[in-house]
């Protein structure tokens, strides 16, 4: 099954922005005449699988690499390197070109910048004395199709960049890969925002329309209505919890990357001693698509159905004599014979780590703190967790969960906590423990926690959640609303002018922006039900809202969406950007610093 994704069902034409992306990679290998060797930065290899075959790059002659320290090992006389902007990375390619001199090689060097070059970067090529060596361009790559409704701006450590090192140049980011899409599909008419790096992203992007507009035609529709601009600070207590459906639980245990997990070939079936297998998860395979967004308890009955069913069509075929057509539709059939296999397998591995009584008391615990009604109980629990050293993410994890929802910890119970975790875990967690301080995830008490008023008010907790009929979002967490996708599900059925002082309560500003010729058409605030056919583009399909995270979404909230915008009465299809795919496992580890 192809690693790259079938865009062909998506609600906005991305696969021609793919088939861009793709075109302009080539076309840079292609005005490099002869031979080369094309250096990837291992970080982007990912990107770049979701984006164009390796073979296509190989038709073209081209010999793949990684960057690392060691040098170049090929006979190629020209290298071609694609690299993020990073200062570390430009060490590697200086010692490769110091190296090749010292061998007396003559080699001629490229480096492509992805998305766009550096001046701390090129200075440090410069102090190398190698800048004069090197042919310097960009590869504006700003943002890669994960699946057919989720894109994302590729930007792992957005979140903590913001936040803790006071770098904001991700922002910027944000807003030329959405100023792009709006050359694709028309100016947004409507934009709403919450947190503060989303209201700046908002200005920026007007501030580029300004410099750089949009010349759409005057009678053409555009393609998104709306963007919705979230911060992940807005909403931290829903990556902390841990997500139930299949996708979010093959997040949480297996660690999806690029669209793919690892995993040892044993747990597929494939008897090959310590071999490792790649299996793509996005919506080609069919099977995946069905079952992705649902809670993981019902996956098994589902697989099983299915199964089933298989089972007495193969004994309806051997036992009577079944007509031609009856035949053909039964080998139709047997064509998902292999991804009923792939997932009955890996259902069947992630059970082993659902019914773990660590994992269920994780959950039950999760529940406690978002009731918030029972702090010491809470404590107590964490505690306990440092004492047996259990993993620190874990701990972290439930701290954060913890301190969020009681807008701190009382400085008694902070500084023993952080005592007992520098004792238990060594001392040079202290940096974590700054970080996570500076960042508001883990913090001493300084007012009263209003996370009582904003579950009550926005029905964060829903009672006898039903899994396999679900009529409500919280069924990704069994129970527990998404406050995030809560305040989306506010912002496209009536707009946030109705929740105004809950929006007060959440970190940072907000702010509602209309632009572009077509911002006097009636937005998302008048638009309510199906009777909305004013927002239908040209061809009859539903108008588009972007929701765009700024510091990364769960798989449980993508999910979330999905179910959202399947509801009857919804008149708009929802689409996701995120600055990365992130679980509340990815969150704290990026603070642990490995």
């Amino acid at each position: 099954m192809a690693q790259i994704p079938n865009l062909d069902n998506a609600p906005l034409n991305l696969n021609s922005l793919r088939e861009q992306s793709q075109k302009e990679l080539v076309n840079i290998l292609k005005n490099i005449r002869g031979k080369k060797c094309l250096v990837i930065d291992p970080k982007l290899s990912g990107s770049l699988s979701s984006i164009i075959q390796t073979a296509i790059l190989k038709e073209h002659g081209i010999e793949l690499r990684h960057l690392s320290v060691d040098p170049i090992q090929t006979d190629c006389s020209k290298l071609v390197y694609l690299v993020r902007s990073e200062l570390s990375l430009m060490r590697f390619i200086s010692s490769h070109v110091h190296n090749d001199t010292s061998k007396g090689l003559q080699r001629e060097y490229y480096v492509y910048f992805v998305p766009r070059r550096s001046v701390a970067c090129e200075k440090i090529l410069e102090e190398e004395k190698v800048h004069n060596l090197l042919t310097i361009g960009e590869y504006p790559l700003y943002f890669v199709p994960l699946d057919e409704d989720v894109l994302s701006f590729e930007l792992d450590l957005a979140y903590k960049e913001c936040l803790v090192d006071g770098d904001t140049s991700s922002l910027w980011h944000i807003a030329k890969a959405i100023h792009k899409l709006e050359f694709s599909f028309g100016v947004i008419p409507n934009v709403r925002a919450k947190g503060k790096s989303s209201v700046r992203v908002a200005d920026i992007l007007n501030r580029m329309q300004a410099e750089e507009p949009v010349n759409s035609p005057d009678m053409v529709v555009p393609e998104i209505n709306t963007l919705i601009l979230l911060d992940r600070e807005v909403d931290m207590v829903t990556p902390m919890c841990s997500q139930l459906t299949y996708e979010g639980l093959l997040d949480e245990f297996l660690h999806i990357n690029n669209g793919a997990v690892e995993l040892d070939a044993s747990v597929m079936g494939v008897q090959q001693e310590g071999k490792k297998i790649k299996v793509p998860l996005n919506s080609s395979d069919k099977l995946f698509k069905e079952i992705r967004d649902l809670n993981f308890e019902v996956v098994g009955q589902i697989l099983r159905q299915k199964a089933t069913s298989m089972k007495q069509d193969y004994t309806e075929v051997t036992t009577n004599n079944q007509t031609v057509s009856e035949l053909k539709d039964f080998v139709k059939k047997l064509n998902s014979l292999p991804e009923m296999t792939r997932h009955i397998n890996l259902a069947q591995h992630l059970s082993t780590f659902t019914s773990k009584p660590s994992f269920l008391g994780q959950l039950d615990m999760e529940h406690t703190i978002i009731e918030a009604q029972s702090y010491d109980i809470c404590f107590e629990y964490i505690e306990e967790m440092i004492h047996k050293q259990e993993p620190l993410v874990n701990v972290l994890r439930l701290l954060i969960l913890f301190s969020i929802t009681n807008s701190g910890l009382p400085k008694k119970n902070f500084d023993y906590l952080r005592r007992e975790l520098l004792h238990s875990y060594g001392f040079e967690h202290m940096v974590t423990l700054n970080s996570l301080e500076k960042a508001g995830l883990v913090k001493k008490q300084e007012s009263k926690s209003n996370w009582l008023t904003v579950k009550r008010a926005l029905q964060l907790v829903v009672e006898d959640t039903d899994t396999a009929n679900p009529n409500d979002i919280a069924y990704v967490f069994s129970g527990y609303a998404p406050l995030s996708i809560r305040l989306v599900q506010h912002a496209v059925r009536s707009g946030w002018r109705p929740i105004e002082e809950i929006l007060k309560l959440l970190p940072g500003p907000h702010s509602e922006t209309k632009r572009g010729r077509f911002s006097s058409s009636p937005s998302l605030d008048t638009l309510q039900g199906p009777s909305a056919n004013v927002d239908k583009v040209v061809d009859g399909r539903r108008s588009l809202v972007l929701v765009v995270f700024i510091g990364g979404v769960t798989f449980a909230e993508i999910s979330a969406l999905r179910f959202l915008s399947a509801q009857e009465g919804m008149a708009y299809d929802l689409i996701i950007g995120t600055t990365k795919i992130a679980s509340g496992r990815t969150f704290t580890e990026t603070f642990v610093g490995k």
